[in-house]
């Protein structure tokens, strides 16, 4: 959830603004936001928001956010072209205004600030650091990035170009953490191409590849991979068709292969396929999920193949593992990264890291991207190579970078907000809290129907998820006792007597059960 605030002379720009995928802490919830509430309050003040790259956890908030901040935004042209398809998507386009600026080294401001996007490479096209101008000194935002010297898209800054940023004097160096702990560089897209010639050469039946849909760099290896190994190119997964429309509108891809459809790929030979899918991290609806549960019109069989080109990002090995589970019990074969040079990643080792301070030569490192252990290895890491300063910080620490920085002057709310369903809703608020409990502890309801001087009529309890599965009517007669006893009790005050009724339901399930679950009561007057 990248969003990142510059403030100068009372003026503010925003740099990301990004979304993250749910954990089970969030029942039914698929996409969380960014709790932008600072920077609403503030909102007079906000010039625009400035985007590195078109990955999700940079832009992927913007359609549920931006209307409402009502500024503009600012990408380059193939950024531009997902965020225009996630505005029209939520119906908000005519409500947000797009500038698209050029692709290598465009320029514009916004008040005190000046912005000069620099190409970086990354796993997807039009990877940018920002080099912003202020009054008080140069920062150099990296966002995401590494080191390529063959990359197949774009044509990140050369070494002389990286120096001569330097040689401009750069106050602060906001820089990616995510692979500080790597003694490697991250490597060449061109090194991958002749790990996935190797492998699929060797295959004898059908080819299924997953990656990142974002990463068109993948996909451009993958068109020459099918060429290389004789096979047509199939892709599955509305993500990766959406980055392949936007890619060739703009430039890129143009050598792509024809895709085949479904019905012809399953007509080839085994071995004249290859099948990209996306689904890699293990989501359930994507691709290669429905395609391992015999859900999808693509077939795998035994002696198939599936390649994961990607990393296993934490916290999805459980999710991935059931679906390398489904594909093993078909005898399908399956080939990872630590199997095969299949996968390079899109953020710098130590090795880059180290020449990117050679080049750049800031006075101070603020490490941003990762855990909070990757970014205090940064800042050690930096200061080892010889940066003067570090700082390290948190989600809503507010820092002073000039003059007299860095330092630590406040820390601000940074809290979270979730999509459920239509509706956008705190993380922590009653809506999941009580959503958690249930899912914890099961739900009760029940009814109590009250006659003439407060005599209980008739009573009814339903259960779900409360572990009394085969004593379940037992159960229900036993709660319906309690809570005719404690209405047989009286009382006018109807809420004591709706409360006297929940608690003595909710005594009986931890009699039960030893939990306590949600319990709502209903009464009816008769």
């Amino acid at each position: 959830m990248n969003v990142n605030l510059y403030g100068c002379q009372g003026k503010w720009v925003m740099v990301d603004c990004g979304i993250t995928f749910a954990d089970p802490a969030y029942p039914g919830i698929d996409l969380i936001l960014p709790d932008l509430s600072f920077i609403e309050e503030r909102s007079d003040d906000l010039l625009g928001i400035v985007l590195t790259h078109g990955h999700e956890d940079h832009i992927g908030a913007l359609p549920y956010l931006a209307a409402d901040l009502g500024v503009p935004l600012y990408a380059t042209p193939f950024t531009a072209g997902l965020i225009r398809g996630k505005l029209e998507e939520e119906g908000v386009s005519d409500q947000v205004k797009l500038h698209v600026i050029e692709r290598e080294h465009g320029q514009f401001h916004l008040g005190p600030f000046g912005f000069e996007y620099v190409p970086l490479a990354h796993s997807i096209p039009e990877g940018n650091a920002l080099l912003i101008e202020t009054p008080h000194g140069n920062i150099f935002h990296t966002g995401d990035w590494k080191l390529d010297e063959e990359p197949l898209l774009g044509t990140p800054s050369t070494a002389a170009e990286l120096e001569a940023i330097g040689d401009k004097g750069v106050l602060a160096l906001v820089c990616d953490s995510t692979n500080v702990f790597n003694e490697d560089a991250s490597g060449s897209e061109a090194a991958v191409r002749e790990g996935l010639d190797a492998v699929i050469s060797e295959a004898t039946g059908r080819v299924l590849v997953t990656t990142f849909a974002s990463n068109a760099a993948r996909l451009a290896t993958l068109g020459e991979v099918a060429r290389d190994t004789g096979r047509q190119l199939c892709v599955a997964g509305r993500s990766l068709d959406r980055i392949l429309k936007v890619a060739k509108s703009v430039g890129y891809l143009r050598d792509f292969p024809e895709p085949i459809d479904f019905d012809a790929a399953m007509k080839l030979p085994h071995r004249e396929v290859m099948i990209v899918a996306t689904g890699g991290q293990g989501e359930a609806r994507a691709a290669l999920g429905r395609i391992a549960f015999d859900q999808h019109p693509l077939k795998l069989d035994e002696g198939d193949l599936v390649v994961f080109s990607s990393k296993q990002i934490p916290g999805n090995e459980v999710a991935i593992g059931r679906i390398q589970n489904a594909l093993a019990a078909k005898n399908i074969r399956m080939i990872t990264d630590r199997q095969a040079h299949v996968h390079v990643s899109g953020h710098p080792g130590r090795p880059e890291l180290a020449l990117m301070y050679k080049w750049i030569r800031p006075e101070i490192i603020l490490p941003v991207h990762g855990e909070r252990r990757h970014m205090a290895e940064q800042a050690r890491f930096a200061e080892e190579q010889g940066v003067p300063k570090s700082i390290v910080q948190e989600n809503g620490t507010v820092v002073r970078l000039a003059p007299n920085g860095p330092v630590v002057i406040g820390n601000e709310r940074a809290g979270r907000l979730v999509v459920d369903g239509d509706v956008i809703l705190p993380a922590d608020g009653a809506t999941i809290n009580e959503r958690r409990r249930i899912a914890a502890y099961g739900q009760i309801s029940v009814a109590v129907a009250l006659g003439k001087g407060g005599r209980v009529q008739d009573t009814a309890v339903r259960l779900q998820g409360i572990p009394v599965e085969e004593d379940k009517d037992d159960f229900i007669a036993d709660a319906c006792d309690a809570a005719e006893d404690a209405a047989g009790k009286g009382g006018a005050d109807e809420e004591k007597l709706r409360e006297a009724i929940r608690l003595a339901v909710r005594r009986k399930a931890v009699e039960w059960t030893g939990k306590k679950p949600v319990v709502d009561v209903m009464i009816l007057r008769v």
